[in-house]
């Protein structure tokens, strides 16, 4: 009978062999060291430190206030700009749409203490700004005229608006590309209005998506040093980076990074609640999607300058200027070792790119060889670095490390008369290990995702072969992986090019990167000479939005009924 011939194909027994278990041990521990600095910060909440909190008290309100005013103002401004955008560029038609359409990321390439910078110093007094305007009115000095200062909490919103709003843009675009004629057709066929279709149609049913975005968009507010640092508003990343370095203590700087977490919890169950409603969305065919409103005349001018702005002040004033700024002060650029610190950077951002990739195949991998519900939640923790800040990962890395570094010391000396020193802190392996924790789960989206479009069939006929698992993964799997594992190496270099406060906290001695120095020279206001690195790191970044570019332009070249 049927029912009595054995299959060929593995069983669940078959993959607790001695290889899968050695493969399953890996990964708990490979989980849990990339958990363990999350876990000290949270353990930090019962050391007494009460001293310290005497000092720490009054500056806390300060620190909440500031951080809940941020995450207001940025939460309404990239709301604005990212849903009005993507209903622009989803479903309507006006001069420059297929432009705009992928112009809009590119400010995802400019970190906000970068743009932040830049602004500073186009606007300062001696910038081309007010020296043009003092020139045109016959101005003799400051006294002549008032110009805004930006370097307050007012700026820095500016700056965290116009750089993240296409975390919001992006989803939202896709959302509203996603409903189709279902929706739309039928609220015309109703009688409602464009603004009427959009609010009481597209916006409710893309919410989970616009949650979604807004949630990435406050997790990177909370995340920055730069920026807020530069334009004097007091945060918990702030407080934190002082009270490690001003005041000396490891354990307060521990407890206020606990209390961001708070905040990072917040936006992540947030997150996870919108992806929780995406099963409300329409998955139509391309050939479905909804005729574009048409746009023409002084509203079609409109629309592009709605989405003109945002890329003007968010991507190409920053980039024109700094530009600018690195040919007119080129030797400057030659006598502040700019290669080395170019070289500092591929470096660690090379390293980090790849071990960061080979991590998430072999959690990725593991959690589908073996699918067990308690590894592939562990798999899940490890992979969720990306939402705590850097400061954070900093503070859970260097005090363990330290304690570490003393504790055998110690015992070396006792045993053996022998000083071990600092094996690990003001290394640049606790560096790679910061960007491991922060940026693994960058990596491990790539791969997963990737790793899930390919069919448990492949495995099963592999396996019924008599192929090992690691044979699997070598011979079928990573050959179909190419495209995710670059993309995700892509992704995690560029983030890591990019990253500013674990880099300034746990960095070497003497060892300085384009983040570091950029950060360096706009503290000792030498804005002239930081513009070299900035636009290098601006050009880094910009490969991940050609990527997405390009995608968006296969998508169009398949379904150019869905894509206008």
């Amino acid at each position: 009978m049927i029912s009595r011939i054995k299959s060929p194909i593995p069983s669940f027994a078959s993959k607790l062999s001695t290889p899968a278990l050695i493969w399953g041990a890996g990964l708990v521990i490979t989980a849990l060291l990339i958990c363990l600095p999350v876990f000290y910060v949270g353990a930090s909440l019962f050391s007494d430190q009460r001293t310290v909190w005497e000092t720490l008290l009054p500056q806390l309100g300060d620190y909440t206030r500031n951080s809940l005013l941020l995450m207001t103002g940025v939460g309404l401004g990239v709301l604005i700009l990212g849903v009005g955008a993507g209903w622009l560029a989803a479903v309507c038609d006006f001069p420059g749409r297929r432009l705009w359409d992928w112009a809009l990321l590119t400010p995802l390439a400019a970190p906000a203490y970068l743009v932040g910078y830049a602004y500073t110093s186009f606007l300062d007094y001696y910038g081309p700004v007010q020296s043009l305007l003092r020139e045109i009115f016959q101005w003799q000095s400051v006294e002549d005229y008032w110009f805004p200062d930006i370097r307050n909490l007012w700026g820095a919103l500016g700056m965290f608006i116009v750089t993240l709003y296409p975390y919001v843009y992006l989803l939202a675009r896709s959302a509203f590309k996603d409903q189709g004629v279902v929706a739309l057709e039928a609220s015309r066929s109703l009688g409602c209005s464009p603004w009427q279709s959009f609010w009481r149609v597209a916006l409710p049913l893309a919410r989970p998506a616009i949650a979604a975005g807004l949630a990435l968009a406050l997790m990177e507010t909370l995340n920055d040093f730069g920026t807020v640092q530069y334009f004097g508003v007091n945060t918990f990343t702030t407080g934190i980076y002082n009270t490690w370095f001003g005041m000396g203590e490891r354990q307060g700087a521990a407890q206020l990074a606990a209390g961001l977490m708070v905040f990072i919890l917040a936006l992540v169950f947030l997150e996870l609640y919108a992806r929780r409603q995406s099963r409300y969305y329409q998955n139509p065919r391309p050939s479905q999607f909804v005729n574009r409103y048409p746009l023409r005349g002084w509203r079609g001018i409109l629309a592009a300058l709605a989405c003109f702005l945002p890329l003007l002040f968010g991507f190409l004033i920053p980039l024109l200027y700094l530009l600018y700024l690195t040919l007119a002060y080129a030797q400057e650029v030659e006598n502040n070792n700019f290669l080395t610190l170019a070289q500092n950077s591929l470096l660690l951002a090379s390293l980090s790119a790849l071990l960061a990739v080979v991590l998430a195949v072999f959690l990725a991998y593991g959690k589908r060889l073996l699918a067990q519900p308690l590894l592939t939640a562990l798999t899940r923790l490890a992979a969720s670095g990306y939402a705590l800040p850097g400061s954070v990962i900093a503070v859970g890395i260097l005090i363990p490390a330290g304690q570490f570094d003393n504790a055998l010391d110690q015992w070396m000396r006792a045993q053996f008369q022998i000083s071990t020193g600092l094996l690990l802190s003001g290394t640049l392996i606790l560096l790679v290990y910061a960007y491991l924790v922060r940026f693994l789960a960058v990596a491990f989206g790539a791969v997963d995702s990737s790793l899930l479009k390919i069919k448990p069939s492949l495995d099963d006929a592999a396996r019924s072969l008599g192929r090992s698992p690691l044979a699997v993964l070598g011979r079928v799997h990573l050959p179909l992986l190419t495209g995710g594992l670059l993309t995700a190496a892509m992704l995690v270099f560029v983030d890591v090019m990019k990253e500013l406060p674990a880099t300034l906290v746990i960095r070497p001695f003497n060892f300085d990167t384009l983040a570091v120095r950029v950060y360096q020279y706009a503290s000792d206001e030498r804005l002239t000479e930081a513009a070299a690195p900035a636009l290098a790191i601006m050009g880094v970044g910009l490969l991940p939005v050609i990527l997405l570019s390009l995608r968006l332009s296969r998508h169009r070249v398949s379904h150019p009924e869905s894509l206008g």
